[in-house]
């Protein structure tokens, strides 16, 4: 009966991998890679203590500071874990329906990925939610394991591979080889980071008031770890001083000296990584360079300052956005190859 049951249950869900991110969560369903990449926002009405889900991803993205007093748009995820356990399950099971087209009995096997900084508790956390979503199984894999699976390194062979993956809520660093992690670390500063620096910039040198969507769009626009040129940007909010709307122009050099400071923590992060790495890792990542995973990876020139200041090449993945998606997908799939890097609780 049992097995009936599991058999029924297959053919009425599929397998699914989810990079559950900060900004957004990306899911990979088995033999179909990327089918959903929305962002990790929830909007819920709050009428008289009770709380309804009104939209999530994209439709709740668009209300992120535009809602009235008794509707709010929030990220369940901050740095990467769980901030709010019941509005998360309320994303997964929103996106477990949206994948497998509403349909009922939809109990797939899930495999997510965490930081490599996050506690057994958050961890327990993050299935947990999965589990209460409708997931019949749920593993775990973490972010920079999945990222160079993702990228196509050579993790399982007696040679260093060494990635940075860029997220929203954090930066993960990490040697590996042999199929295991040789050093890890996760650094709390990341995507989300770079925009409240864009928001403090604009606050401190132009008296102009943004919000963090202004900032994203600064960041992707005109963004830069190196200055590179002299183009400028029109960037509109509210004036600190008399309190109405205006716009000034900024250049790449405000955004590479707003940025600076975070850059620096996440260089400083690269080589605490090398200083701990061992003589014979370390010469292959002289040549094996590191890789650049996550949407970080795509601000201006970042590769250039990473190489500049650690002295090791630097190559950004084909996909850097879905990187981590992609090798939790891959490891998935071949979960005999992977499962020593998967993990329950």
């Amino acid at each position: 009966m049992a097995n009936w049951f599991k058999n029924l249950s297959s053919i009425w869900s599929q397998d699914m991998a989810i990079d559950l991110g900060t900004a957004n969560t990306l899911v990979v369903l088995k033999g179909q890679g990327v089918v959903l990449n929305e962002p990790s926002v929830v909007a819920i009405a709050d009428n008289n203590g009770k709380k309804t889900v009104l939209a999530v991803g994209d439709e709740a993205k668009t209300m992120l500071g535009r809602t009235p007093g008794n509707i709010s748009a929030i990220r369940p995820l901050r740095d990467g874990v769980i901030a709010d356990f019941i509005v998360t399950e309320e994303m997964i099971k929103h996106f477990i329906k949206k994948v497998h087209k509403n349909k009922t009995f939809a109990n797939p096997r899930i495999l997510i990925c965490v930081p490599t900084g996050s506690t057994p508790v958050e961890r327990k956390a993050i299935q947990d939610s999965a589990l209460a979503a409708g997931a019949r199984r749920v593993q775990l894999i973490e972010e920079p394991i999945a990222a160079a699976i993702g990228a196509g390194l050579p993790i399982s062979e007696a040679t260093g591979s060494m990635v940075v993956d860029i997220g929203g809520g954090t930066t993960e660093i990490a040697v590996m080889s042999l199929g295991g992690l040789v050093y890890s670390k996760s650094l709390r500063v990341a995507g989300d980071a770079m925009d409240t620096a864009l928001v403090n910039y604009m606050r401190k040198e132009y008296n102009l008031m943004i919000g963090d969507s202004t900032a994203e769009k600064i960041k992707k626009e005109i963004g830069t770890a190196i200055p590179s040129n002299s183009n400028t940007y029109a960037v509109k909010g509210r004036d600190l001083r008399s309190g109405t709307p205006k716009e000034v122009n900024i250049t790449e050099e405000d955004t590479a000296e707003a940025l600076n400071d975070i850059l620096k923590e996440m260089v400083n992060g690269i080589k605490d990584a090398l200083e701990n790495t061992p003589p014979e890792l370390s010469a292959d990542l002289v040549d094996m360079g590191l890789t650049l995973t996550g949407g970080g990876a795509l601000l201006k020139n970042i590769d250039k300052r990473f190489s500049k200041e650690t002295g090791l090449p630097v190559f950004i993945a084909d996909d850097p956005l879905a990187c981590v998606a992609i090798g939790t997908g891959k490891a998935l799939e071949q979960e005999e190859t992977f499962s020593t890097m998967l993990s329950e609780y």
